[in-house]
């Protein structure tokens, strides 16, 4: 039995005339049959609509809804990659109350900076393997030079050519502006020159004041985050988009994220991916904080997928959200599980019980045994193969 053609919907997957009467009944009983209207439309959902969304408890009718969305884009077909993350520093200035991963000054226990021939070993010791992307995120660390970004970069271009370098959260580049006298156009044109290629979605958080402060007040706020975006999707880099929840957050300030997301989305086209990112809470400030339940996680993804209708994907990190989970996650609206990842540190510093790494194999029967067909993609959704 041969899978279907990534380049080829069937019209069977693909094109949807409605709900099953059940799924359209229970719709109706949850009070949410205009937004089911909106949804079979393409119509865009509305602030109100998502408070609405959250208000309910419902969860399969948002499943339902979310995953009509995501068949009709996508049908079963469900994205992953092989990738290395490379976390070359956790010294950082920033004071966020829901990191476990920094560290505030070189010396402090569990502190660390990486030589730049020990970030580069990560790469070299996969020189025999098949990955397609390197995703680099550090702390803010007060005592590198600009040099130590840029010859990372170089370096690992070096080792590996072929390599697609996401590297650099928002909240990072900004810093680098600031730190060493630049604007955000200058540190992007320099590092792209150095060989990145695309920008990862995090240090996104909370966009609403009201949490940003509480979160992380000391980092860049939402218009700073926003803007080191939009300068990047003019300059052509492809992007991704995080949202951190389960914290502090109300529910209507996760819905203001996504519009402002969307809003940015609909002015430059840049952003690839949404990921909404679970909190997890040991080892740091907000340990007295109850993590989100799998009700909370999976409305969330639903929510995402609707509200967010000028994103492709909706990636469900598996490495935060456990691979149960991630495979439920599919039903709600869920197109990518993001890689392999090979030794994460941030979550797993926050107390992830997820493996370090998943093998190709055993995302592809992840994915098959959620009763989708996986794909194996790069960095900007080119398919490698079809599994």
């Amino acid at each position: 039995m041969t899978e279907p053609d990534v380049s080829i919907p069937t019209t069977s997957v693909f094109v949807h005339s409605g709900l099953s009467p059940i799924s359209a009944r229970a719709i109706e009983a949850a009070g949410l049959g205009d937004i089911r209207e909106k949804v079979l439309a393409r119509e865009r959902l509305t602030y109100d609509d998502g408070v609405r969304l959250y208000n309910t408890g419902e969860i399969a009718v948002l499943g339902a809804l979310a995953n009509l969305d995501r068949e009709r884009r996508w049908g079963d077909l469900t994205f992953f990659n092989r990738n290395l993350h490379v976390n070359a520093t956790n010294v950082c200035e920033a004071s966020c109350i829901f990191c476990s991963f920094a560290r505030l000054k070189t010396g402090d226990a569990g502190a660390y900076t990486m030589a730049l021939d020990e970030a580069v070993g990560r790469v070299r010791a996969l020189k025999d393997e098949l990955i397609t992307e390197v995703h680099i995120v550090n702390g803010l660390n007060p005592d590198l030079p600009w040099a130590y970004y840029v010859d990372l970069l170089k370096a690992i271009k070096d080792e590996r050519p072929d390599l697609h370098i996401k590297g650099f959260t928002a909240v990072e580049i900004h810093y680098f502006a600031e730190k060493f006298g630049k604007t955000y156009e200058e540190v992007l044109t320099e590092l792209i020159a150095a060989g990145l290629g695309s920008l990862p979605g995090g240090g996104a958080e909370i966009f609403h004041p009201r949490a940003r402060k509480k979160l992380c007040h000391d980092k860049v706020d939402a218009d700073g985050w926003l803007e080191v975006h939009r300068v990047a999707h003019r300059l052509g880099l492809r992007t991704n988009a995080t949202m951190l929840f389960g914290s502090i957050e109300t529910l209507p300030e996760r819905i203001d994220h996504m519009v402002r997301l969307r809003e940015l989305q609909d002015e430059t086209h840049g952003f690839q991916t949404f990921i909404p990112l679970r909190f997890h809470h040991e080892n740091n400030r907000l340990a007295r904080v109850k993590e989100p339940t799998g009700f909370d996680s999976l409305r969330t993804y639903a929510i995402s997928r609707l509200m967010l209708d000028n994103f492709d994907h909706i990636k469900a990190y598996w490495i935060m959200l456990g691979q149960k989970l991630a495979q439920v996650s599919l039903a709600f609206g869920v197109d990518d599980l993001d890689g392999t990842v090979r030794e994460e540190r941030i979550y797993h510093m926050a107390g992830a019980r997820t493996p370090q790494e998943l093998t190709r194999a055993e995302l592809v029967n992840l994915i098959r045994h959620a009763g989708r067909v996986p794909v194996e993609r790069d960095t900007l959704y080119n398919v490698v193969a079809e599994c």
